[in-house]
């Protein structure tokens, strides 16, 4: 069943789509202005919070505590440097066993998961020995 968007929802969905990352909600709205559709950030953050109740979007927070949006696609997961704030895509996942098996067992309707890991990188880690 295809969800019912608002014109500006609409207009975000189709914003998200055109993007193969994942975009703050503050770049989004500047997105949004650049191709002559603005909205209101109030509007954005508001729409942003209803598709991800909805299932539509997911959030990644970062190592400075900023969200990311993206549409919900497949699992990202990261290995995240704390001290330059570096962030990088790892393709393994040890818990989709464990996401099946929680569906099934509590019957919960599961939209994602992440899996974030915070360090430091091989560089960050150089420079601190230095």
């Amino acid at each position: 069943m295809k969800a019912k968007y608002t014109r500006s929802q609409a207009q975000i969905i189709q914003v998200l789509k055109s993007l193969n990352y994942a975009i703050s909600a503050q770049n989004l709205y500047a997105e949004l202005k650049d191709r002559d559709q603005p909205l209101g950030l109030a509007t954005v953050y508001r729409a942003l919070e209803a598709f991800k109740t909805q299932g539509t979007v997911k959030a990644r927070i970062l190592t400075s505590g900023e969200a990311l949006y993206s549409l919900i696609s497949h699992d990202h997961h990261h290995i995240n440097c704390v001290s330059c704030g570096q962030s990088f895509v790892i393709n393994e996942c040890p818990v989709h066993d464990l996401e099946e098996r929680l569906e099934q067992t509590h019957h919960f309707q599961i939209y994602y998961h992440t899996l974030e890991f915070f360090g430091r990188c091989p560089q960050c880690q150089d420079n601190q020995v230095q």
